[in-house]
């Protein structure tokens, strides 16, 4: 049937109703006419383009030619205009309650900008090694040679080891099954020092021939600084394992952000495209305005990037995160930048202002980046104990974001400053920074 696409949901899907009920539809844009085919299972209907009746200015032909399986980009179908304006129509939507938002902070070149990647090893046949991502909602692996917003240097990468892999008589590893060898390759690239860490993930802690092939990859790569053995013989969705065993260099790369270095390990969390990241750390401490005699928590630190960077411009720093391999390395990035202000605990960031607050301590500003899910209840309930002048909320989920933005406006907060900032060019994904003050 032909529709109307009336809009577009929080995913950058186009929305269209058919007999009362709203349906999301990919690759949809708004104002577009398109001959929509619908699907019924059960109670839950879908539908998929057929054909593009009537165009918006906004739609391109997608540069990479997995776009429609793969699931790893939703808007390459827009041009970076029309990308830019749906995430800034998105955020204002999202926060019209609450004041004006800042012009969306654009990338000048949004390709090649993932200095993270991971690639699952299968057979595409029965002799065919492949490496790519996951199919939307399957575990069927599509192959990609060439992703385009990712380092083209870990895809050179990725294309040796499939061929090593059939020298070496190396096999991928079978979900279903149980057997073989390599189930995932994790690429991690220090985009200013150039330091490539290849993590291959393993279903076996037996890796036959290994010297040998890793000394075969860095003939190939001399580039590559340090090779990891992560072991995952778990039956699990997750990619890295428990176990870990370096196997050429440090374990660790480095990279520099903002003038601080940071040392990152397999399974730390460090942002995933360096430019856009630079930019929006300098907008957060800018919109914090410091003075110079602040304590600050770093609530969710990570690896302390945001609490290092920052502790220039501060009295001192506390920096709290759950993940015990995170605190290690932030307490190493804070000596290996000689940064004496700055402390990084292990543990729940809402607990942790929970005894803050009944100890009677003070905090001036909390900066707060916490996971997709947001913040708690527990944690925004002692920080409006607490009550710091100033919250800098930075957030990858602007949608869990205004859900806490609720609860602090109604507990003595105001919000000044609203400033998107895309992080995640040809993704519906988008960063958010909210300066709010206490009234």
């Amino acid at each position: 049937m032909e529709f109307k696409c009336i809009g577009m949901d929080e995913e950058g899907r186009g929305i269209i109703f058919h007999r009362n009920e709203k349906l999301s539809i990919p690759n949809l844009i708004k104002d577009e006419t398109a001959t929509v085919e619908i699907s019924k299972r059960g109670v839950t209907s879908k539908g998929r383009i057929l054909q593009v009746k009537k165009s918006s200015p906004y739609r391109v032909k997608p540069k990479c030619p997995h776009y429609n399986e793969c699931g790893g980009c939703q808007l390459q179908h827009m041009s970076y205009e029309g990308q830019s304006k749906f995430k800034q129509n998105n955020i204002e939507e999202l926060m019209k309650q609450y004041g004006k938002v800042n012009p969306i902070i654009t990338m000048e070149k949004p390709y090649d900008y993932r200095n993270k990647i991971h690639a699952t090893y299968a057979y595409g046949n029965r002799t065919e090694i492949i490496s790519g991502i996951y199919e939307t909602s399957s575990h069927r692996v599509i192959p990609i040679e060439r992703c385009i917003i990712q380092d083209p240097k870990a895809d050179e990468i990725n294309a040796s080891i499939r061929e090593l892999m059939k020298s070496f008589k190396m096999r991928p590893y079978d979900e279903v099954r149980g057997q073989g060898l390599l189930r995932h390759v994790l690429i991690k690239t220090g985009f200013a020092t150039k330091e490539v860490m290849v993590v291959l993930v393993t279903g076996s802690t037996v890796f036959p021939s290994k010297n040998n092939f890793v000394k075969a990859l860095l003939k190939k790569h001399p580039e590559i600084t340090t090779i990891v053995m992560n072991v995952n013989n778990k039956k699990t969705s997750m990619v890295l394992g428990d176990r870990e065993n370096v196997l050429y260099g440090k374990g660790t790369i480095r990279d520099i952000l903002c003038g601080c270095t940071f040392n990152i390990s397999p399974k730390s969390f460090y942002q995933i495209n360096p430019i856009q990241t630079h930019k929006l750390y300098t907008k957060a401490i800018e919109m914090a305005d410091f003075k110079g005699e602040e304590v600050v928590m770093d609530a969710y630190s990570g690896i302390g990037t945001i609490g290092l960077i920052l502790s220039k411009n501060v009295k001192s720093v506390i920096g709290v995160e759950l993940n015990k391999d995170a605190v290690k390395d932030a307490i190493k990035n804070a000596k290996i930048n000689n940064i004496k202000n700055a402390r990084f605990y292990e543990g729940d960031a809402g607990e942790f202002m929970v005894k803050m607050a009944d100890a009677g301590e003070k905090l001036n500003t909390v900066m707060m980046d916490p996971p997709r899910s947001g913040s708690d209840e527990k944690f925004l309930s002692s920080l409006v104990k607490m009550s710091p002048k100033k919250v800098i909320y930075i957030s990858c989920n602007p949608v869990t974001q205004a859900r806490d933005l609720k609860y602090l406006t109604k507990h003595g907060y105001k919000v000044e400053e609203i400033q998107p900032v895309d992080m995640f060019p040809h993704t519906y994904h988008v960063e958010n920074i909210v300066r709010l003050s206490l009234i």
